[in-house]
C-alpha cells in the first residue's frame, strides 16, 4: 500500500534500512558522469564530470551512487580522481557502487565479482566500499547467482573480509528482484524506471522490501529524462525511444503540472520522495548547477489538488 507524506525533507539524514548508514533522501546518480552516450543519448566530458563531482562532494546531497559498469569503470575513475584531490570521502557521505559482469566477455562468475570489487576499490582509491550491490543479475539466472562459489557467495565473502561494509541488489525485472530480497541476504534494493509518474509497477516491490527489512531505493524517477526535460525535448523512457502511449501520457502530465505552475520535474521527483517506503531517490546529474536545481525541485510546493489529478490520470484506462 502506497504511503505518502506532503513535506519531503530531501536533505534530512535518515536511516538506510538496517545498515546503520545515514543518508539523504536525495541520492546523486553518477551513471551519466561515466560518459555513456549510447545509454543517455549525450556525452559528458572529463572536465565537466570532474567539476560536477567536486561540487557534489562539497554539496548538501550526502549519498552518491555509481557502478563498475558505468562507462566500464569511467564513472568510478572520475570519482576516485576527485576523492584523491580532496583527501578522501568527506565526513557524512555515503558512496555506493555495484559489482558487475565483465562487459566484454559477459562473465558473471564469482571470480568476476571479486575482480569487479577489487577494481572498484582501486579506481575509487578506497579500502572499503560502504555499500556494494549485486548489479543487473538478470544477465544470469537466480540459480546461477546463488550457486556455491557464485556471485552472491563471493560478495558475501568480500563483506566478511571487510572490502564491503553492506550488500545490496540492484536490477530490472521485479520478479527476479523479489527472489533476491526474499533470501534476506541483502540490506538494500534498487529498482529503476519502474516507479515513476508514467509507470509504477514497483509499487508492490516496495512493500516486499518493507516486509523483509530491506531499504528501498528508487532510481530514475524521471524515466531517464522524459519527465525532467519533457516529452518534446527528450522522447525517451528507460534509455530507449518512448512509446507513443508514454509520450501522450507525459504530455498530459506536463499540461496538468503547467496548470498549477509546477515544473514537471518537481512532480516527477516528489512522486518518489513523498513515498515513505522509499529510503532514497537516485537522480543523475551532469552539471554543478544541477545540484541546487534538484534540491529546489525536491522542495517546490505542490498542492494536493495536483496529486489528486495525477492519481486520477493514473487510474484512467
Amino acid at each position: 500500500m502506497t504511503m505518502f507524506h506532503n513535506a519531503p525533507a530531501p536533505l534530512e539524514l535518515r536511516p538506510l534500512g538496517k545498515t546503520g548508514l545515514q543518508v539523504t533522501g536525495l541520492c546523486i546518480g553518477a551513471a551519466p558522469l561515466g560518459n555513456m552516450p549510447a545509454t543517455f543519448d549525450y556525452a559528458v566530458g572529463e572536465e565537466r564530470a570532474l567539476e560536477t563531482l567536486r561540487a557534489v562532494f562539497a554539496g548538501p546531497i550526502k549519498f552518491v551512487d555509481t557502478a563498475a559498469s558505468y562507462g566500464d569503470g569511467e564513472s568510478e575513475r572520475r570519482i576516485g580522481t576527485v576523492l584523491r584531490e580532496i583527501g578522501g570521502l568527506p565526513q557524512g557521505f555515503v558512496l555506493a557502487s555495484k559489482a558487475d559482469r565483465d562487459l566484454k566477455t559477459g562473465d558473471f562468475s564469482g571470480d568476476q565479482m571479486r575482480r569487479s570489487v577489487e577494481r572498484s576499490l582501486r579506481l575509487l582509491g578506497l579500502e572499503q566500499i560502504q555499500l556494494m550491490y549485486l548489479h543487473d543479475p538478470e544477465h544470469i539466472t537466480f540459480e546461477e547467482a546463488m550457486v556455491a562459489g557464485g556471485p552472491v557467495e563471493v560478495l558475501q565473502k568480500c563483506k566478511e573480509e571487510g572490502l564491503i561494509a553492506h550488500l545490496g541488489v540492484a536490477g530490472g525485472p521485479l520478479d527476479l528482484m523479489a527472489r533476491f530480497v526474499e533470501t534476506d541476504l541483502f540490506e538494500v534494493a534498487i529498482s529503476h524506471n519502474r516507479y515513476t509518474l508514467l509507470h509504477s509497477s514497483a509499487d508492490g516491490f516496495w512493500d516486499l522490501c518493507g516486509r523483509h527489512g530491506v531499504a528501498a531505493v528508487n532510481a530514475a524517477p524521471y524515466g531517464s529524462g522524459i519527465l525532467a526535460k519533457g516529452p518534446k525535448a527528450y522522447p525517451r523512457y528507460a534509455y530507449e525511444a518512448a512509446s507513443e502511449t508514454d509520450i501522450a501520457k507525459a504530455k498530459r502530465i506536463q499540461e496538468i503540472c503547467g496548470q498549477y505552475n509546477v515544473p514537471l520535474a518537481a512532480a516527477a521527483l516528489q512522486f518518489s520522495l513523498r513515498d515513505q517506503r522509499i529510503s532514497a531517490t537516485v537522480v543523475g546529474l551532469t552539471r554543478p548547477e544541477r545540484i541546487q536545481q534538484t534540491v529546489e525541485l525536491a522542495q517546490h510546493p505542490i498542492p494536493a489538488e495536483l496529486w489528486a489529478e495525477l492519481a486520477h490520470l493514473k487510474n484512467m484506462p
